[in-house]
């Protein structure tokens, strides 16, 4: 999931618009992008969109919903309207607790069988508070439906008076939430960028993230789509030494031998892991045949 654009609920006209264009998910907002007097229409119109098969299953896309959070009088009533079939992933925004975040899980669940949605719906994780970071790794395992951690800088810096563009503080929140997803051995996704007419900053930002070992980014104009796409994407470069690795460890291992030089580099089973992970990545974009 390199890209994921965000979309207000408020907003169904641009629901099918995103569905057909290039990011790998379409994140419908329930939570920031729609104002208080709003929740209602929104959740009404998204959980109208969902229950009419409006996000069509054969389409390759993931749909989000980013509910409002756990201690809101929002949450239920969210719940109710978007679990439904057609729905991969839920959004949980600032959980306070590993509580909060199996409390949401729990009420998915009953969502599920009240719904009758057979495919489990699975949690994607804010770490946008000084508790959730520093709680990442237990919100990450804290139940097996979470599938992920997502940073949200916006709210994390600016309650604190941190800038946003602080790069040092950028870099230290980022490594933090991909160790502790890695703890939890689920992905992590880096958050928005909120300046839609800096192209160059976008594109920075989202190759730290990469470089971080994030598996993609928020994109909250559809002119950011391209650019997360790109920088997520596993470089020829990368793909064909991949490959090489694979190829030699296969020859290593018909050798009895567990570590292997490639171009001159030792090579053993973490750098083979990550040669497979990009080879899987690199599969699923269609830039490698399947074997």
């Amino acid at each position: 999931m390199r890209s994921k654009l965000f979309v207000p609920g408020t907003r169904p006209d641009l629901f099918a618009k995103a569905m057909a264009g290039a990011a790998d998910a379409i994140s419908i907002d329930l939570e920031d992008a729609v104002v208080e007097d709003r929740k209602a229409e929104a959740r009404s119109k998204v959980g109208e969109w969902l229950r009419n098969g409006l996000a069509d299953p054969q389409v390759a896309k993931r749909v989000i919903v980013r509910v409002n959070a756990v201690d809101t009088p929002h949450f239920e009533a969210d719940l109710r309207a978007v679990v439904q079939p057609g729905l991969h992933i839920l959004n949980l925004p600032k959980p306070g607790s590993v509580d909060a975040v199996r409390a949401a899980c729990a009420a998915i669940a009953r969502a599920e069988r009240a719904h009758g949605v057979r495919d489990r719906i699975r949690l994607l994780v804010n770490v946008e508070t000084p508790r959730s970071l520093r709680e990442a790794a237990a919100l990450a395992a804290a139940d097996p439906r979470v599938m992920g951690l997502q940073v949200g800088l916006g709210d994390m810096f600016e309650s604190l008076g941190i800038e946003r563009r602080e790069v040092a503080a950028v870099q230290q929140v980022l490594l933090a939430v991909r160790m502790a997803a890695g703890e939890a051995g689920v992905p992590a996704y880096d958050g928005a960028f909120a300046d839609i007419a800096d192209a160059e900053g976008y594109r920075a930002e989202a190759r730290l993230a990469q470089r971080l070992g994030f598996a993609g980014k928020t994109c909250i104009h559809p002119g950011q789509v391209a650019l997360a796409n790109e920088a997520f994407r596993p470089t020829d470069a990368a793909i064909a030494h991949a490959t090489q690795v694979i190829e030699a460890a296969a020859a290593a291992k018909a050798r009895g031998s567990g570590a292997f030089l490639v171009d001159g580099r030792m090579v053993d089973r973490p750098f083979l892991r990550r040669a497979q992970a990009i080879v899987a990545t690199a599969r699923g974009l269609g830039l490698l045949a399947a074997d």
